[in-house]
């Protein structure tokens, strides 16, 4: 009975803490989407340069979010401690490593035309590529000020405002996109461009916005993070750095996997390449669910490891499985129930929508281990056990999962033919289905040590 009320009470917590990210995660996503729809809208080649931009800029913000990540793992440990007096210090040296990470990006302004240029292109997509990568580089000093003090108020249990702000910054990108991608009074279009300006100040927005929340929240005020600056402490700096590390490396490689798979399809023709990315995009969007609630359990853990409570983190953890396996079915369920409207938003061309149709099958049945990897993960990040985790989803994506789908999308080894975007799709499910018995088993390791 006792334990019937902790994991409901554990549950409670958990969803407070998820559905705010939930919201923020989705608003991120759609500021993409907005950028493509008005880009395009614009010209073709401007939303092809925007697309191009993106790649190439996303990677480097991938790595700088994964070592703001290793913030409330620190944090939340602290608050469960209740040592709220060393979280501003722990919290600054965060912020001088983040800031750094920032400037150091920021020095590749000078050699953007020689980075862009390492792919080959028509002059015209060149020079809109180039300057929407140039925006963005001017604003990542700025982004990682923001993953500080995003990650700062998250780790202590504060992710309405995240909500709130993200919100807030799709206003901004749309107005911005607006504005300087189809000019207005005395300033002019500047095309795709114009959407690297607009995600510039859309990341200086929110960066102002948490900055004047973290200063002026009556509940944040006992960590008082502004009251005094602490000097750069090398010990505490590296601590942090070797904690985010595995997780910058480990979302770097889930950006550049999906990239190669997109290559490894592209010689089937567009048609393939075209219900690949729908069936993708969509996976996408049903991602954010697990991948919210993985990231509540991670504070969740931190907190209660820091109370020296650890059967009631391994509570939360099977909360957190559970609710996010309930949420699989229904996220599979629609998927398979609704495959043919969910397609039909995106293409009307009916061999593209035929293929699309076949690959939701196979996006349905990944939900359910792409679920249970993922908690996990975020699970580790919380028990401060980044390694292994990066190790685990290295293997399961790179040396089980792309092996697998290479061997069933381009060769006639284990079937009578190439099964072409399909055999892709079958090798997500056993890398995803490989992590996530690898990842569970390290966290049950992980509890018996503690208990």
């Amino acid at each position: 009975m006792v334990i019937s009320r902790r994991f409901a009470l554990e549950t409670r917590r958990l969803i407070h803490l998820a559905w705010p990210l939930l919201i923020a995660q989705i608003t991120q996503m759609l500021m993409g989407v907005s950028d493509t729809i008005m880009a395009g809208r614009y010209d073709a080649v401007d939303m092809a340069a925007v697309a191009l931009g993106f790649s190439l800029t996303i990677p480097l913000m991938c790595f700088i979010q994964g070592i703001a990540l290793a913030l409330p793992p620190l944090i939340s440990r602290l608050h469960g401690k209740g040592q709220s007096q060393r979280v501003a210090n722990v919290s600054q040296q965060a912020g001088y490593l983040l800031l750094a990470m920032g400037l150091a990006v920021l020095l590749l302004y000078p050699v953007a035309d020689k980075l862009v240029a390492l792919f080959p292109m028509e002059p015209a997509l060149y020079a809109i590529t180039l300057d929407y990568v140039e925006f963005v580089l001017l604003a990542m000093p700025g982004f990682a000020l923001y993953q500080w003090l995003r990650n700062y108020c998250e780790g202590l249990g504060k992710t309405k405002p995240t909500m709130i702000i993200t919100v807030i910054g799709l206003g901004v990108n749309i107005i911005g996109n607006y504005v300087f991608i189809y000019g207005a009074g005395p300033i002019p279009a500047f095309g795709g461009a114009g959407c690297g300006i607009a995600t510039g100040l859309v990341i200086y927005a929110m960066l102002i916005a948490t900055f004047i929340y973290t200063l002026l929240s009556p509940t944040l005020a006992r960590y008082a993070l502004f009251a005094q600056w602490h000097r750069p402490v090398l010990s505490l700096v590296w601590r942090t750095l070797k904690l985010g590390m595995p997780i910058a490396m480990t979302l770097l490689f889930e950006v550049t996997l999906f990239a190669v798979v997109a290559l490894l399809v592209a010689p089937f023709g567009a048609t393939t390449v075209a219900a690949h990315q729908v069936a993708l995009n969509f996976s996408a969007l049903m991602f954010m669910f697990p991948l919210s609630l993985g990231m509540a359990v991670s504070i969740r853990v931190g907190y209660r490891i820091g109370q020296l409570r650890p059967q009631q983190a391994i509570i939360a953890v099977k909360s957190a499985l559970s609710v996010g396996l309930i949420i699989a079915v229904f996220t599979a369920s629609f998927t398979v129930l609704a495959k043919a409207a969910i397609v039909s938003l995106y293409t009307d061309d009916m061999a593209v929508f035929s293929m699309a149709n076949a690959l939701l099958i196979y996006a349905a049945l990944f939900q359910f281990s792409d679920a249970i990897q993922v908690i996990s993960a975020n699970v580790l990040r919380g028990y401060k056990d980044t390694t292994a985790m990066f190790l685990i989803t290295f293997c399961a994506y790179w040396l089980i999962g792309l092996p697998t789908g290479i061997i069933l999308g381009r060769t006639d080894w284990l079937t009578d033919a190439p099964m072409s975007a399909a055999g892709f799709w079958i090798g997500f499910i056993v890398g995803l289905s490989s992590a996530a018995v690898m990842l569970g088993a390290r966290v049950w390791v992980i509890q018996r040590r503690l208990a």
